[in-house]
């Protein structure tokens, strides 16, 4: 697949500053047993989970399709924290409680607030805690702080705190949301949300490429179709970058012109490019899409065999090779 460059506006770098995320909440998972007991439940290593580290995890049903996916953070050693779509929050709470049974764990909801801070003011007011590797965790006025991948050259930051804690966030510019959001999708690293719950096995949204599976933990729901498809080779579908020029929204089918009879995939994420003064009314949508390997190299139209096509944009990390191991 030869992906076309992205033709992100020329104000990107104008991407800078703060704007609180109401699209993701949080769970605490509290006591002597929580990480061992969400261990057992997701598809990565909690139990060995550092407190300047943040890892991704998947919580899948038995057939290995993903139901949640969550940003995981251990800022005390009987504390884990999982930042998740505010959507499906309130059904996977539910049913992480049901599996407690004896362990020494307490799963509540909420109590902290989610910040996004991208680009060159936000680096300057986190001075050197700007500096920390991707994926690291650490303290960071009176809440935590993780450093994001680089999307597009411009740093990615969350902060998560009690929201009287956030004041402190009101000195940096406000972050457009759509800015924030074609960041998210730009990534290519992929949030299940209400539309797309119960979905994909984790490689489908290339899940397991931006480290959100251990293949080396132990048992977890579904792990062993997760398994089966790494090292069988039975992955047919990935994630893709794309552009549309016009709506998309997470869920929506795309459709392949080798076979117009029947969806080739479905949108995992989306976001409309920030509007320019200058072309107010044409700014397309980003897309983050599942789709048929076998259809890479067609014509992608969104919505309908005779929607709107879909432009490939490359990904910013490496796809394995249809005939690897994955």
């Amino acid at each position: 697949m030869n992906a076309n460059p992205i033709s992100l506006p020329q104000t990107v770098s104008s991407w800078q500053g703060a704007l609180p995320l109401s699209d993701l909440a949080l769970i605490r998972a509290e006591g002597p047993d929580a990480a061992a007991f969400l261990h057992g439940q997701l598809s990565q290593d909690v139990n060995h989970l550092g407190p300047t580290e943040a890892r991704l995890a998947a919580y899948c049903s038995a057939k290995g399709r993903m139901q949640a996916s969550s940003l995981l953070l251990r800022p005390a050693q009987e504390q884990v924290w999982l930042l998740t779509d505010a959507g499906i929050l309130p059904g996977w709470l539910k049913r992480l409680k049901m599996f407690v049974l004896r362990s020494k764990v307490q799963l509540t909801e909420g109590g902290m607030q989610a910040w996004g801070l991208a680009g060159e003011s936000a680096s300057k007011s986190l001075g050197d805690a700007a500096k920390a590797p991707v994926w690291s965790s650490q303290p960071h006025a009176s809440g935590q702080l993780v450093r994001l991948p680089d999307v597009q050259q411009v740093p990615r930051w969350l902060w998560l705190g009690a929201p009287e804690a956030a004041a402190w966030l009101a000195n940096l510019p406000a972050l457009p949301e759509s800015a924030w959001s074609c960041l998210e999708v730009l990534s290519g690293i992929p949030r299940v949300t209400e539309a797309t719950f119960d979905q994909f096995v984790p490689q489908m949204v290339n899940f397991e490429l931006v480290g959100g599976v251990n293949f080396q933990k132990g048992c977890y729901p579904g792990q062993e179709i997760v398994a089966r498809s790494q090292y069988r080779g039975t992955v047919k579908r990935r994630a893709f970058l794309a552009e549309v020029q016009g709506p998309a929204k997470p869920g929506q089918e795309v459709f392949a012109s080798s076979d117009a009879a029947q969806p080739a995939g479905m949108v995992v994420l989306a976001a409309q490019l920030p509007q320019q003064a200058d072309a107010p009314n044409e700014a397309p949508h980003v897309v983050l899409l599942e789709l048929k390997l076998a259809s890479a190299t067609d014509e992608i139209t969104l919505g309908a065999a005779d929607g709107p096509a879909l432009r490939l944009l490359p990904l910013p990390y490496a796809m394995p090779s249809p005939d690897g191991d994955a």
